[in-house]
């Protein structure tokens, strides 16, 4: 490997490893619930799908602070560092009541509006222990991605190994209660779940401790403001992402419950595989945003390439295994006929859609890193409302195969709007590091606001 490369894996590596981690958990901890039946599940379900709305907003804290931070360890500006750090865990701490607050004080109202009976019991029990304990989510989110932004991801990746190490270890003790140990149901898995993030986050925080920066006087205002513009794009980016796999999956409902259940379990599979461009983004993000801060905004164009070579490699790869292993995965799942049928449909056009997804996952991470997240995010919604439009016209007459060739040509939309509405890329003038913190001057302000504008696409 040469050029950005062997940097780029070593930072997506762990990265891979710290979400499929959580994967893994999840499925078990779902595998424990799923013995205290349907409306337990249904509990956890409608909890995990608020949780995943609420990751939107934590994700522009989370990302916006590794980029600001990224930038000023690049510049060498241990104070600018100091700002940024300041300023994410303020941001956490009101992002952490704004919701903790209301969420609890609703919980009732919440779980009736989407379940009923004994399922909206067992929610209102999950949300009694998940809104109080928001933050310990949130915090760990902000504390991995303060020693992300210096280009350290693997204490982050120890940090969900013991987390989800631990909630292994807790769910089937405080779902089901062994032996002298009472069984506390759904109440049990949310405090496995919070138990487990409140001993990482504090394993997490003694060793912050050794790296502890500056505490600098001044600018958090400005500095909290940098930072959600520059998370913003990539917490909108998830959580439209999210809003359009709920009506994607409307289109498929329409279709019976094999096709449901067989987007089901194909949907999963992508997910363990499409984590690994996610890994990449990040490494990009903080790739492009170091040398942004360097004042090497010409060396990010190089890091495009670099990041576009490693997707394509990861995304054929992909696309490959998904067609070949079709069969025996999806019966790795189930051994309904039916299911299966559609499961495999599905995993083979998506040999299709990889390619250009994966592509357009990593490279958002340049883009983002290097300060071009609007005109990113403008790409991917556009892209996303071809999909859908594509997907909706297409099935008509192609039945739900139509559904996943609108996949496909919502990913290669995205992929042509990124190349059309972000700035090609130019060498930039003169060079000093982009910090960019409150002590920047007006000059100062303009040179980064010129080196942002000249981020390569």
């Amino acid at each position: 490997m040469r050029g950005h490369l062997p940097r780029l894996v070593a930072l997506a590596g762990p990265v891979y490893g710290e979400l499929l981690s959580g994967v893994i958990a999840s499925v078990v901890g779902t595998f424990w619930v799923a013995g205290l039946g349907g409306p337990a599940v249904a509990a956890v379900t409608l909890a995990g799908t608020v949780e995943n709305l609420l990751l939107g907003l934590v994700l522009v804290v989370a990302s916006g602070t590794t980029v600001r931070l990224a930038r000023a360890h690049g510049a060498g500006d241990r104070d600018a560092a100091g700002c940024v750090a300041r300023a994410a865990w303020r941001l956490c701490a009101l992002g952490s009541l704004v919701i903790a607050v209301p969420g609890f004080l609703l919980r009732e109202r919440l779980a009736a509006a989407f379940l009923d009976g004994e399922a909206a019991a067992l929610a209102v029990d999950w949300f009694t222990v998940a809104f109080p304990a928001f933050a310990l989510f949130f915090g760990q989110r902000v504390a991995d991605e303060l020693f992300k932004g210096v280009g350290d991801t693997r204490t982050p990746m120890r940090a969900a190994l013991l987390a989800n190490a631990l909630l292994l270890l807790l769910d089937p003790l405080l779902i089901l209660g062994p032996g002298p140990l009472p069984a506390l149901g759904v109440t049990g898995a949310a405090l496995a779940l919070a138990a487990s993030r409140a001993v990482a986050l504090a394993v997490t925080l003694l060793l912050r401790r050794r790296r502890r920066l500056p505490a600098t006087a001044g600018g958090l205002l400005p500095e909290a403001r940098a930072i959600t513009a520059a998370g913003a794009p990539f917490g909108l980016d998830f959580t439209a992402r999210m809003g359009v796999g709920t009506a994607q999956l409307a289109l498929v409902s329409a279709f019976g419950v094999s096709a449901v259940a067989g987007y089901g379990v194909g949907y999963r599979v992508l997910l363990i595989v499409t984590m690994a461009f996610y890994a990449v983004r990040q490494a990009a993000a903080i790739e492009a945003a170091r040398l942004v801060g360097a004042g090497s905004v010409g060396a990010v164009r190089s890091l495009g390439r670099d990041t576009a070579k490693l997707a394509a490699a990861l995304g054929a790869g992909v696309a490959v295994l998904c067609a070949v292993a079709a069969v025996p995965v999806a019966g790795l799942f189930t051994d309904d006929p039916a299911v299966a049928g559609q499961a495999v449909g599905f995993l083979r056009m998506a040999g299709l859609y990889l390619l250009p997804y994966a592509l357009v996952v990593a490279l958002g991470g340049v883009h983002q890193g290097a300060g071009a997240g609007r005109p990113l995010l403008l790409a991917v919604l556009l892209g996303l409302s071809v999909q859908l439009a594509a997907g909706a016209a297409l099935s008509a007459p192609l039945g739900v195969h139509g559904l996943w060739a609108g996949m496909v040509i919502g990913a290669l939309a995205q992929l042509v709007l990124l190349r059309l509405l972000l700035p090609r890329p130019r060498p930039a003038a003169g060079g000093a590091g982009t910090a960019g913190t409150a002590a920047d001057g007006p000059e100062r302000a303009s040179e980064i606001r010129l080196i942002e504008r000249k981020a390569p696409a």
